[in-house]
């Protein structure tokens, strides 16, 4: 009996040398392409105070910042350096990302009204978001002027991605975008003028991906390429091929094209012409 108690004391005591050392260190990061693991204590992570707040996204389980960006109608790399990531491929859930870009204000110098100078009310329409002491010949172009590169957002000339038929239309709960058949390299173009955001395959369920930005409203997205074309930041003209179609990360080959508005998606049957 005495020797069958020690050898239990010893068991246990070595179960407890085992488990009572370090802890294996656990791999939090989350980036471009690896999602985001579980939670820690959001008090501890960086941006906690930004919570909930109008152009910030607080970072969930599965997370990539490939996948941010597009559900935002962002470039990932903006994000990157809105949010001051030192390493992009490290964001923890519960972590608070800036996802608007940072509003920038001038430093107005104050000057005295002298007799016969205008003021801003008598010479041309005031601006809402001018500062008070803005002179109304700066105020005026600040106003009337297009984002830079965005012209009218809402008006983009769209074109088909691609020549097969449909596959599968939009279906916001089931299919972000619609499925176009063809035959391993066929031509994929752009669908209106932009600029890369994304090349590449880090998004689960995409395979080799591209995503454009066409203004400040449109984001497209094509997905399961065999061969990609372009790069990041390269600008593209409405109909220039970018990549060829292929199978990757799909049943088929097939092209998943996505049009998405702010981020979210929309049909794009109600924005590409007749056929």
């Amino acid at each position: 009996m005495s020797c069958l108690l020690a050898t239990s004391v010893l068991l246990l005591a070595a179960c407890g040398t085992r488990s009572g050392g370090r802890a294996p260190v656990e791999d939090r990061g989350a980036g471009m392409g690896r999602p985001a693991p579980a939670v820690v204590d959001p008090k501890l992570l960086p941006g906690y105070e930004n919570a909930g707040k109008p152009g910030y996204y607080t970072v969930k389980p599965g997370d990539t910042l490939i996948r941010i960006g597009l559900d935002t109608g962002q470039n990932w790399r903006d994000i990157g350096r809105w949010s001051n990531l030192e390493n992009p491929n490290l964001i923890e859930v519960g972590q608070v990302l800036r996802v608007a870009p940072p509003v920038e204000t001038s430093v107005a110098v104050a000057r005295p009204v002298t007799s016969g100078s205008a003021t801003p009310a008598a010479t041309g329409p005031a601006s809402a978001s001018s500062a008070p002491t803005q002179s109304a010949s700066a105020a005026k172009p600040a106003a009337s002027a297009p984002a830079a590169g965005s012209g009218s957002d809402e008006e983009v000339a769209w074109i088909w991605p691609a020549q097969g038929p449909v596959l599968a239309g939009f279906d916001e709960a089931k299919n972000k975008g619609m499925d176009i058949a063809g035959k391993a390299g066929d031509p994929i173009m752009a669908s209106a003028d932009g600029r890369v955001v994304y090349a590449g395959a880090g998004l689960r369920g995409y395979g080799n991906l591209i995503i454009l930005k066409h203004n400040n409203t449109f984001l497209t997205a094509y997905a399961h390429n065999q061969t990609l074309l372009v790069k990041e930041d390269q600008s593209v003209r409405k109909g220039q091929k970018i990549a060829e179609m292929g199978a990757s990360d799909a049943d088929r080959v097939k092209l998943h094209f996505e049009i998405r508005r702010q981020g979210k998606p929309v049909d794009p049957s109600k924005f590409l012409p007749a056929k």
